[in-house]
């Protein structure tokens, strides 16, 4: 811990530089430096600051950037790299700029309210406006960072949980999107006609890709990744084996990774419609040069561009007279196709490959055929003499 003499005076004080190192509750080696006049207050100054930081709490020497940058650390070798890059680009973006150096210790209440106050006005008055779902994201980050730090007994709370999520009074929440049987059967016999006409016209048999992979994602329930990861390696004796997924929106290119969670792992039996559909693909691909069992079911060599899938969805629901869905609500037609038809929520569950049967519960219940009078016919057959 020097001090240090400089070639300055003032008032007739010779000028002295105070340094003090230490380590952080991280482990990391800092440094605090500072200025004093006179050699008895440059040995006053360094004995203050070496007593200040001895007597901090650690939530005074920890920022909100310090922590951040600490729960990425930790996280990287437990989530999905597409979850981690996700989270970091939302802690990058809309959590250190506006905490910077803050330390934990003195975050306040009023601090976080400022913060969701500056993500709801400034936020939807740029060009890049949030939407309700997106903030909810960031405060879901943010709140996971913050529990972080209780865990790590940074902190004895996580002071943003007393605010809640973010709201919108003017937004009323639209029920579940999906295709019924009918609905689909419409928008898949218009993506087979764009197909055929590419074909016909063009000699290219590229838009069957997105035939298929709307068939898939309507009989199977898969996420978008999963299906874009599909090999014809993946498929043996009318099963699907769901092993990866393809996550296109990191640095670098494509990733393939492990499926969402351990339940994601998972083998679908293939309805006869799917089979007929698959087989038709596989006959027609294998005709081209250089096939192989190993390329993407759709895509080929290279999967089917997210953007790409998204601008024919648009395209087939638009022929075909039908209101657009997300290409998530397909995985949601197929659960509630399911639900509606009355089959156990766990088998339900178990083809989504949700981790939590609660999930699938929570978002299908609703679904479920009423049976009040199969249940009273039942309980009324059992009844004693009198």
């Amino acid at each position: 811990m020097p001090i240090y003499k400089t070639g300055d005076k003032k008032n007739g004080l010779q000028k002295y530089r105070v340094r003090v190192n230490y380590v952080d509750s991280f482990g990391a080696y800092k440094q605090i430096e500072r200025v004093a006049y006179g050699k008895d207050a440059a040995k006053e100054l360094e004995s203050r600051l070496v007593r200040d930081l001895n007597n901090e709490d650690i939530s005074m020497k920890i920022t909100v950037t310090d922590l951040c940058n600490e729960y990425i650390r930790v996280k990287r070798n437990e989530v999905r790299e597409s979850t981690l890059d996700r989270n970091s680009k939302i802690i990058k973006s809309y959590i250190i700029p506006f905490f910077g150096s803050a330390r934990l210790g003195k975050l306040t209440v009023p601090q976080f309210q400022r913060w969701k106050t500056h993500i709801d006005e400034y936020m939807t008055s740029t060009k890049n406006s949030l939407s309700l779902e997106y903030k909810h994201k960031i405060y879901s980050v943010f709140r996971a960072v913050l529990n972080y730090a209780v865990k790590m007994e940074y902190i004895d709370k996580n002071p943003l949980t007393k605010l809640g999520n973010f709201k919108d009074a003017n937004i009323i929440k639209n029920d579940m999107d999906f295709y019924t049987a009918d609905e689909f059967l419409k928008f898949i016999a218009a993506a087979r006609e764009q197909a055929e006409q590419s074909e016909q016209t063009f000699g290219s048999l590229y838009e069957w890709n997105f035939y298929v992979f709307f068939n898939i994602a309507f009989y199977t329930g898969m996420r978008k990744g999963e299906i874009n990861a599909l090999k014809w390696t993946d498929i043996s004796d009318n099963t699907i084996h769901v092993t990866r997924s393809i996550a296109q929106k990191l640095k670098g290119g494509d990733r393939e990774t492990p499926p969402k969670n351990k339940s994601s792992v998972r083998d679908i039996q293939i309805p006869l419609p799917l089979k007929d559909v698959l087989t038709e693909h596989y006959n027609r691909l294998k005709m081209l040069d250089g096939f192989s069992d190993d390329w993407r079911i759709c895509g080929g060599v290279k999967c089917l561009r997210d953007s790409t899938i998204e601008n024919r969805n648009q395209k087939y629901a638009s022929a075909a007279g039908l209101k657009k869905i997300r290409i998530h609500d397909f995985r949601h037609s197929h659960a509630s196709l399911l639900a509606n038809n009355g089959i156990n929520i766990q088998e339900i569950a178990r083809r989504l490959g949700h981790s939590d049967i609660k999930m699938t519960w929570n978002t299908y219940s609703h679904l479920y055929p009423k049976e009040e009078e199969r249940a009273l016919t039942v309980l009324n057959k059992i009844r004693a003499k009198i």
